[in-house]
């Protein structure tokens, strides 16, 4: 239609002693009528060949322009206001941390043993570590059990480049290059070629040489290579083997199904208890714990979490121990309950299996807050002993 009108102001304008020839620019200065742009051909009258507009059409044009603008100006307010919202969010933050960074330095990291359990720390550590003394606060609060020393590192590292020791373990070195290469790969810096590749490999191949009766079990990269990103090269591998000595960890990493088993039993205590709707659904669709906990548990959320999260799992975890890997479990069933109720197993297990990325920290941490430990006076230490004894383990 436009282009019609267009065509015939350009005719009547030809008709006029323009030639074909006169440049482009030449024509359209003869020209009545140009859609240049939508607001024109709203507001504009009708070229002199066309019948003009009605008074209430022109009106009506008017009064829709108008209510285009009002909204636009509604849409660019509302997200400056969400901007304005977000870089106040990010300055406070920002300031938050700056603060929890100076008390942890100043007053807590150097009374460790005096401070580490009071209600101030205790809270604050709810919060979230300063990335800078994340490193430091999770070694001191993992331990060293084991009295592994940065001697005994450089020993395992030299065992595994013997020829003899290489050939031993040749299945789980092979293991560990194929798993590194699916740790964390949006991160471009475990995967070979990248800054950590080889630093990965070391702590992991060290490992198996120090606990060859555990060897290499898929899943351990991603804890490595989240102590490899706040820790130096030897107490990486401090951190790791103490961690993964763990009753929790050496359960699920030795494989020990019965002990597993008993843990997930733990578990569904809790479960039927605070979110009692969501257990029997998973009740009448078969769907067990072990279907999604396994691989939230040998990777310490580290694969089901984007990164920053699961780092703020981790700060607690090693504040309360095992108990907290289940209760995140719990809060991450409670954060998605509505969605799970309308699935069935199988939509259920793989949503399970391949959490949302845009999971939200504070969204996540609300829900396991609401998660109590509790199954009437018991808590997950006795609940847990309990079936445990049952099993003589």
């Amino acid at each position: 239609m436009y282009l019609q009108e267009y065509e015939a102001r350009a005719g009547k304008a030809g008709s006029g002693g323009t030639s074909p020839t006169q440049p482009q620019h030449g024509r359209r200065k003869n020209l009545d009528f140009e859609p240049l742009s939508t607001t024109a051909l709203i507001l504009e009258d009708r070229p002199s060949n066309l019948p003009a507009k009605p008074v209430e059409e022109a009106q009506r044009h008017r009064q829709e322009y108008d209510e285009m603008v009002a909204e636009a100006k509604k849409r660019e307010l509302k997200e400056a206001q969400r901007k304005r919202k977000e870089m106040k969010e990010r300055f406070k933050q920002e300031d938050s941390i700056a603060n929890a960074m100076v008390v942890w330095n100043h007053d807590i990291l150097p009374n460790w043993d005096n401070m580490r359990n009071t209600r101030r720390v205790r809270e604050l550590w709810w919060q979230g570590l300063p990335p800078n003394v994340r490193g430091k606060v999770w070694s001191l609060a993992i331990g060293n059990e084991l009295n592994i020393t940065p001697g005994m590192y450089v020993i395992c590292l030299c065992f595994i480049l013997d020829g003899a020791s290489l050939a031993d373990r040749e299945s789980s070195l092979d293991l560990i290059k194929l798993d590194i290469s699916r740790t964390f790969p949006p991160l471009f810096i475990f995967q070979k070629g990248g800054p950590y590749h080889d630093l990965l490999h070391s702590v992991l191949g060290a490992y198996t040489c120090y606990r060859p009766d555990v060897g290499y079990v898929q899943g351990m990269s991603f804890i490595a290579a989240v102590l490899i990103l706040n820790l130096e090269e030897a107490d990486a591998f401090i951190a790791f083997a103490n961690l993964l000595n763990k009753p929790c960890q050496l359960a699920f990493f030795r494989v020990d199904h019965d002990l597993m088993l008993k843990y997930f039993a733990a578990f569904e205590v809790f479960f039927e208890e605070n979110l009692p709707r969501l257990f029997n659904h998973f009740q009448i669709s078969n769907l067990t714990p072990d279907l999604y906990l396994i691989d939230w548990i040998f990777t310490l959320y580290s694969k089901s979490l984007p990164l920053d999260v699961a780092c703020r799992v981790w700060d607690v975890f090693c504040r309360d121990g095992e108990e907290f890997l289940f209760r995140t479990g719990l809060g991450i069933l409670r954060l998605y309950e509505d969605v799970l109720l309308q699935m069935d197993f199988i939509h259920s297990a793989q949503f399970l299996t391949r959490l949302p990325e845009d999971i939200d920290s504070d969204r996540l941490f609300a829900c396991i807050v609401a998660m109590p430990m509790l199954n009437g006076n018991k808590k997950w230490s006795q609940v847990s002993s309990s079936k445990h004894k049952k099993t003589g383990k």
